[in-house]
């Protein structure tokens, strides 16, 4: 089985653009969660327009309050445009500077800022993804036009809420996670039709059910929260990710199934979609269609490690080797990249450490990559498991062991992982891995 690997360069397809973070004037850093936001959701409306090829968030991020030339920024990223500018935001007013270069000849092809009143900010998001497609000569689809004019929420201080709930879950932690989850509630309690918030209440319960407690109640609330966005904007994609990623919880495959394949047609450029829709299929140890799936969502988002990552493990449990060492080394390279601008990530750190176990290099290196990522977070549920994989994968079982005991002791939900996890094929034979995936009963949770 081939595994194509997408070249993590743009400047060949088509009208590709790269949206900077824009520079915040107003002084205050504590205004950054709200540029940050504005900056993302231009990204994401762009993002609709299936005649762009847009630079995903992973690429541009490490730009972000850099002063790195407009034009170095976009030959860096090889994108053919790259928009920027700045923002500066009051209480009551906005204003906003924009220009759209061809990198190639460093011509502005347009520019253009908007002096309005904060309540505006949807309208300008509005204008500038229209400004822009005709600008670069894409024709709008019906639902196209609709994706884009159609405000998240009628209520600004909601969408400041949602802001900051977004802020707080890119930080996955479990902290960060409930603090999401308030802003989240409090968005909906300003405008209780907030499709966008309860897809971000729902994913914050899910994160919280897979990775810190496994209890009836977050299920349950992932589920209520991701169907009402679900009802409220069935053509909202991270809505019916929202929904896929709940229901898959559930173990109601079918319709997680019919939630994914939603997302992906309404935005086939949504990293989440294939990606949650991979992790589904390998968490039920249905390793082929996880294989094809964490293809796409690579092919989604180059420059992402942990699809390759998890992809090398699904081919790895298929016996195909070579490609699965494929995977793998591009996961590290990637991985290395990451670190070399987050150096205190605790996931590239890890994955890393499992990457390089499985090929068999550098596993002396390996083992200090888990150790640093296990003194940053020692009780953190994701970093004791995968830690535990590359304990497994080295053969120093007892570690692997304690480390998924004191997993298991944050949610069950790990158990089921476990059990189709090909990283901890060296543990199944041992009576005490057998014992923690067996039952409740041998937990601490």
């Amino acid at each position: 089985m081939p595994t194509p690997w997408p070249d993590a360069t743009y400047g060949t397809r088509k009208n590709s653009l790269a949206v900077l973070y824009f520079q915040n004037t107003g002084g205050s850093r504590q205004d950054e969660y709200f540029r940050d936001g504005v900056t993302e959701d231009i990204i994401i409306e762009l993002s609709r327009i299936h005649g762009l090829s847009m630079i995903c968030l992973a690429a541009v991020r490490p730009y972000r309050d850099k002063h790195v030339p407009v034009l170095q920024a976009g030959r860096e990223l090889d994108a053919a445009y790259v928009l920027d500018g700045s923002l500066r935001r009051s209480k009551k007013d906005l204003r906003l500077s924009v220009q759209l270069v061809e990198t190639e000849t460093g011509h502005t092809l347009w520019a253009e800022r908007y002096d309005r009143k904060i309540e505006d900010v949807f309208a300008i998001q509005d204008e500038i993804a229209r400004t822009i497609a005709g600008k670069l000569q894409v024709m709008l689809s019906d639902a196209e036009r609709r994706a884009i004019s159609r405000p998240p929420t009628s209520q600004v201080e909601a969408y400041d809420f949602y802001l900051r709930g977004r802020q707080y879950f890119k930080q996955f932690r479990r902290k960060s996670i409930e603090a999401a989850r308030e802003m989240f509630q409090k968005a909906i309690e300003t405008d209780p039709e907030y499709a966008g918030a309860y897809a971000g209440l729902a994913d914050s319960y899910s994160y919280l059910f897979m990775f810190w407690a496994s209890t009836q109640e977050n299920l349950e609330e992932a589920d209520r929260a991701s169907r009402t966005a679900v009802e409220l904007n069935p053509e909202l994609a991270e809505a019916r990710v929202a929904r896929g990623v709940a229901v898959s919880l559930a173990k109601r495959y079918d319709e997680a199934d019919r939630e994914f394949r939603a997302a992906i047609q309404l935005n086939p450029s949504l990293f989440e979609a294939y990606y949650f829709y991979a992790r589904g299929y390998y968490a039920q140890g249905k390793l082929d269609r996880a294989v094809y799936w964490f293809q796409r969502a690579s092919e989604a988002r180059p420059q992402d490690y942990q699809a390759p990552t998890l992809l090398g493990s699904a081919l790895r449990g298929l016996g195909l080797r070579s490609d699965s060492d494929l995977a793998y080394r591009k996961a590290v390279e990637l991985a290395k990249t990451h670190l070399e601008l987050n150096p205190g990530d605790t996931r590239a750190l890890y994955f890393s450490a499992i990457a390089l176990s499985q090929i068999g290099e550098q596993k002396e290196e390996a083992l200090l990559l888990a150790a640093r990522a296990l003194a940053i977070d020692p009780d953190e549920p994701q970093v004791l498991y995968n830690v535990a994989c590359v304990y497994a994968l080295q053969r120093m079982p007892k570690k692997a062991i304690e480390c998924l005991a004191k997993t298991i002791a944050h949610g069950e939900w790990w158990r089921g992982w476990m059990a189709n996890d090909p990283d901890l094929v060296s543990l199944h034979d041992h009576p005490e891995f057998r014992e923690l995936v067996r039952g409740e009963e041998s937990s601490s949770a």
